[in-house]
């Protein structure tokens, strides 16, 4: 069995260090400079203050041994710098502007998903003769969030009470006690087959999927498919920790040896989780005095999950469930090359891309309804454009997924991860975009296969800026020392509230790509993105921020 400590190394995905960042005054051309700076600086032909500005930063001994790769333009694409531009970097969170741009292109900010609750049987004074299924349909928003997302100097103060995370599956459960049913013979079943049940992108790290941030992938998906555990110290040295989860639901048992230890001693906890397992293991010992210890554990399969909180809700308001809880997965035994299928050509893609040609399936992606089966509950999704606000904010891994298998459910008919990355890939292609300067195996930037040229990244924004979705895109960008992932950086400089970009951390791999509005007043596209940076070291986003500063200075 394998040990999950607390905090993973790449459960840090925002990074939240602020850097003073002294603004460098643009000169119009140096002198003296030689054409080794010159070549550093990616272009023979370009020797201004900005190149020699960012050699020096990326040649600092903390930074140098790493890999750079930058790229500048004009917002007409006009080129302004570049540094290994054209070289491939693991993009990590940038990944989800490609996922998102996509979505926004095909599907369009006003579009929704349906969960429903089925009866599949006769249902005849009350009693349902056949089993209730919950059917996924790809929302990513049955929780308790509130929408829309509000940057920290908008949210009300104090905060509300959070809402439920359950409330939408109560909502239905109360909607089928209101079409008058009272006995279910059969059991109820979570069915997420809208899409195919591949729970895990390639090469997704094992130590992050017992996490929330590396949640199983699932068409019904709860609360983001995450628990929080909260690990309280006993009111005595020596007496056991309390654990105790929200939701309050018995879906995972609970083996803990956590021990309340002196006060001021250190807290040392430890998780373990087999994978596919519904048994927790907690170890380790927490202060007396200490705050509870809180963490996000991802729900092993979400569709059981929510059909389990389902039936417990029925039984709560007098429904009998004579069955037990089920789930429904489309599994896909595809051996095919991912990569082969990925690439395969779409045809009428254009058609796709404009919205003058529909996928022949229904728009909820599944047969008609058969004469046995009935329509008891519904809930909507709120508007697309919303959710992409908040998985850019906050760069949430799971909804970047849900929306990658929602563009190749939209385009095939096929809920996969292989027909959402070739629908990604065609939009790409079609927005001008190299076909050798990326690759996806995901929707997210979780899977270390991911690889994408900085000059690829700062094409798509180029590519973004000139079409109509631009403006509701653009605005679930975090923005420098204000919301999202950039809430704690650029706050105390000039730049605070003028930048507009994606972060992206991933192992020894960092990205920063976006939109930056400089001190002549003019706006500029840049993609930075670092390769094989020192472990547990934040030097290179330093100097990316630096980096940043300057282009902003010098344009």
């Amino acid at each position: 069995m394998m040990t999950f400590f607390v905090r993973s190394a790449a459960a840090l995905a925002l990074a939240v260090a602020v850097v003073w960042v002294q603004p460098v005054q643009a000169q119009e051309q140096s002198v003296g400079c030689d054409g080794a700076v010159a070549l550093k600086a990616g272009r023979s032909g370009l020797c201004t203050t900005l190149a020699q500005q960012i050699a020096a930063l990326v040649e600092d001994p903390a930074v140098a041994r790493a890999h750079w790769g930058i790229d500048v333009e004009a917002m007409d694409g006009a080129p302004i710098y570049s540094l290994n531009e054209g070289q491939l970097f693991q993009p990590a969170s940038n990944a989800k502007l490609f996922t998102t741009a996509t979505a926004m292109a095909l599907l369009g900010p006003e579009k929704t998903f349906e969960t429903r609750v089925v009866a599949k049987g006769v249902l005849v004074a009350g009693t349902l003769t056949g089993d209730l299924e919950l059917v996924g349909g790809g929302d990513a928003n049955l929780s308790g969030r509130v929408f829309p997302y509000l940057a920290p100097p908008e949210r009300p103060k104090p905060a509300p009470p959070a809402p439920d995370p359950l409330r939408y599956l109560a909502e239905m459960a109360d909607q089928v006690v209101a079409k008058g049913v009272k006995v279910v013979s059969g059991d109820v079943v979570g069915d997420d087959s809208y899409f195919a049940w591949e729970p895990f992108g390639a090469d997704w790290a094992v130590d992050d999927l017992p996490w929330g941030y590396g949640a199983p992938v699932s068409a019904l998906s709860v609360n983001d498919n995450q628990i929080r555990m909260t690990i309280t110290p006993g009111a005595r040295t020596g007496e056991d920790a309390v654990v105790t989860f929200d939701p309050a639901l018995a879906y995972y048992t609970v083996v803990s040896r956590v021990s309340t230890s002196s006060a001021k001693s250190k807290t040392l906890l430890s998780i373990e989780r087999a994978p596919g397992s519904k048994v927790l293991e907690v170890y380790g010992s927490i202060a007396v005095d200490a705050a509870p210890d809180t963490e996000e554990m991802a729900i092993a399969d979400p569709a059981e999950y929510a059909a389990m909180a389902l039936k417990e809700m029925l039984e709560a308001r007098g429904v009998v469930v004579q069955g037990t809880v089920r789930v429904k997965h489309w599994e896909q035994h595809d051996s095919g090359s991912f990569l082969e299928e990925t690439r395969q050509p779409m045809v009428n893609f254009d058609g796709l891309l404009n919205r003058t040609l529909q996928v022949g399936c229904s728009d909820a992606g599944r047969p008609d309804l058969q004469p046995e089966e009935t329509v008891l509950a519904t809930h909507t999704s709120v508007p697309m454009g919303e959710d992409i606000v908040l998985t850019n904010k906050v760069s949430q891994n799971l909804h970047a997924e849900i929306l990658l298998r929602n563009v190749g459910k939209a385009t095939t008919c096929l809920g996969t991860v292989a027909t959402g990355a070739q629908t990604v890939r065609q939009f790409l292609l079609a927005a001008g975009i190299d076909k050798d300067d990326f690759v996806f195996f995901d929707g997210s930037g979780l899977s270390g296969h991911d690889l994408v040229t900085p000059r690829a990244t700062a094409r798509l924004l180029q590519y973004a800026a000139g079409q109509t979705w631009f403006a509701e895109w653009k605005k679930s960008l975090p923005v420098g020392g204000v919301d999202g992932s950039l809430e704690g950086r650029f706050a105390k400089t000039l730049l605070k509230g003028e930048l507009f970009a994606k972060t992206g951390t991933l192992g020894e791999a960092r990205a920063l790509s976006g939109y930056v509005e400089c001190a002549s007043g003019r706006t500029v596209i840049f993609s930075i993105m670092v390769g094989n940076h020192a472990p547990q070291n934040n030097a290179d986003r330093d100097a990316m921020d630096k980096i940043v500063a300057v282009i902003a200075a010098a344009n």
